[in-house]
């Protein structure tokens, strides 16, 4: 089982991968709004099931298959088997794999919490709290889910130490400056969708491959606007014709 610290004291944060100018005042209160107040934890609101998850091709053959997952009860056959073959982290088989919905969301829960209260965002550790088990019971109640890319990424590193090889960027509010992390999961990507721009030239048409495949390294997708390069029916500068 991936080890996840249900348990860490209210208002101790993971976040490493937040940064946030020292003067910025705390603002935000959050009242209890979707939790009931009345339960210790958000995870209790709903009942626990042990389930096997499978994916299945057209002839019955298993493609993927996870036993022994803990699922909210009222949650489909359906949502089981996307959630635990697409978001649940780690290889399969292994002590780090994720093997319950409680594990994956409060992975995420939590992380945005600690980065909105290291940030300055809430009045109080007792308002980050309550935005805490808001946001936890509405996505284990299916009110609300987020994208993919947050799923796959967001709180492996704050929560598991999970790390990986230098490939993106982040902006640096401090030194105002775009920089490459040491570990891509420190500032996890979390869009989903990116829009990128293309010269008509091979250097930045290869730029372009390369960028793309980076955002699809770690779940999300691109579009590219490619009016800039040059159609079929104009010329190369050495000669021949362009494929447009």
């Amino acid at each position: 089982m991936a080890s996840v610290d249900l348990d860490r004291p209210q208002g101790l944060t993971a976040s490493q991968g937040s940064t946030t100018p020292a003067n910025r005042p705390a603002k935000l209160t959050v009242e209890p709004t979707f939790c009931p107040t009345d339960v210790a934890d958000p995870f209790d609101t709903v009942q626990w099931e042990v389930r096997s998850a499978a994916i299945k091709d057209e002839n019955g053959g298993v493609l993927f298959e996870q036993t022994d997952c803990e699922i909210p009860a009222q949650w489909s056959q359906l949502a089981t088997n996307v959630v635990v073959s697409k978001y649940f982290y780690g290889e399969i088989h292994t002590p780090q794999r994720e093997n319950s919905v409680r594990q994956l969301i409060h992975r995420v829960s939590r992380t945005i919490t600690d980065w909105g209260l290291e940030d300055g965002y809430f009045a109080s550790v007792a308002d980050a709290e309550n935005f805490y088990r808001d946001l936890t019971w509405l996505c284990l109640h299916q009110h609300g889910s987020f994208n993919s890319p947050v799923w796959f990424n967001v709180g492996l590193f704050h929560q598991y130490g999970v790390k990986g090889a230098k490939c993106n960027w982040h902006w640096n509010r401090e030194t105002q400056q775009v920089e490459q992390p040491e570990n891509p999961y420190e500032y996890p990507q979390g869009s989903a969708c990116f829009i990128q721009a293309v010269g008509d030239n091979m250097e930045d048409i290869m730029r372009l491959a390369t960028s793309e495949a980076m955002l699809f390294k770690f779940g999300s997708g691109t579009g590219t606007d490619l009016s800039t390069i040059r159609s079929s029916k104009e010329k190369l500068s050495g000669g021949g014709k362009p494929s447009g």
